[in-house]
């Protein structure tokens, strides 16, 4: 076990500082102040960052530490902490390690015994849910499925049975078909969709996930969060017992349909509603 005091005794620090996801007006007066007096600026892409701090006309020396080179160069800003450079680092938007570059660089100045503080800020899946209308008691924050479709299926496999509310990360070429997959793997549920949050432009659309197949998704530009209610519905006892027949017709080989009336007449239950639990069986 190991108790670290961040601010105690002026020892070896680095700062994660989350920054504006739109609105530019939402970067603190305390972040200012770090960024301010920071030694070296470590961020994803210096284009974006340099952006930033001319609108606040801060000047200072940017390192570009990103996926790709993630590794190699936290390790050089671990040797400027150790010799004694205050080292910032930040994401093009909202904060860092969340869906962005950061983790490793947190890793590693963590095994060097450097402090890691967090300057709080913007954060889109935050500013997503609480505006949701969805419950936001307990929730799951997934990021970006996978780019590969099998994969992505595989995901939602795994996410469908869970009672919280979910949210997800998504860009605009991809939007159609994530909403079409969830669509199909989670089920026709409430469902939000916000973009372009805090900036001129933000949006909210709420409906279901069968509602969002009618979208114009030529519209749905920007930077994209989709927050879906979690699975409400408790499978009861018989369902569980109606998808143990189920299941056991099927490893025999006999099709979904012909089981479905099997298991109807034995369990005394409706067809239609014991093959509406057939075809959930993968």
């Amino acid at each position: 076990m190991k108790r670290d005091k961040n601010f105690a005794d002026n020892k070896p620090l680095l700062y994660l500082l989350a920054t504006p996801i739109g609105n530019l007006k939402e970067l603190s007066p305390r972040a200012l102040e770090v960024l301010n007096s920071a030694d070296l600026i470590a961020c994803e892409d210096t284009r974006n960052t340099f952006s930033l701090l001319s609108h606040f006309n801060i000047k200072k020396n940017l390192v570009s530490l990103r996926e790709h080179n993630e590794k190699a160069m936290s390790l050089k800003i671990v040797e400027d902490i150790l010799n004694g450079k205050k080292v910032v680092y930040v994401s093009d938007a909202g904060y860092p390690c969340i869906s962005d570059p950061g983790s490793i660089l947190a890793q590693e100045c963590i095994n060097h015994d450097i402090a890691v503080s967090t300057i709080s800020g913007s954060s889109a899946f935050i500013n997503a849910l609480v505006a949701s209308g969805l419950n936001s008691d307990h929730f799951y924050f997934y990021g970006f499925l996978s780019s590969k479709d099998s994969e992505a299926k595989k995901e939602l496999e795994g996410l469908e049975s869970f009672p919280s509310t979910l949210i997800f990360y998504e860009s605009p070429h991809r939007i159609e078909r994530t909403i079409q997959l969830l669509n199909e793997y989670l089920g026709d549920r409430k469902a939000v969709i916000a973009r372009e949050l805090t900036k001129k432009n933000e949006e909210y659309i709420r409906g279901s996930l069968q509602d969002f197949l009618t979208l114009d998704f030529s519209s749905i530009i920007g930077e994209i969060v989709i927050v879906i209610e979690g699975n409400n519905k408790k499978e009861n006892i018989e369902d569980k017992k109606i998808i143990e027949h189920l299941q056991i017709l099927l490893n025999k080989g006999m099709s979904k349909k012909d089981a479905s009336e099997v298991v109807s007449k034995i369990d005394n239950v409706n067809k239609n509603d014991v093959y509406d639990l057939a075809i959930k069986i993968k």
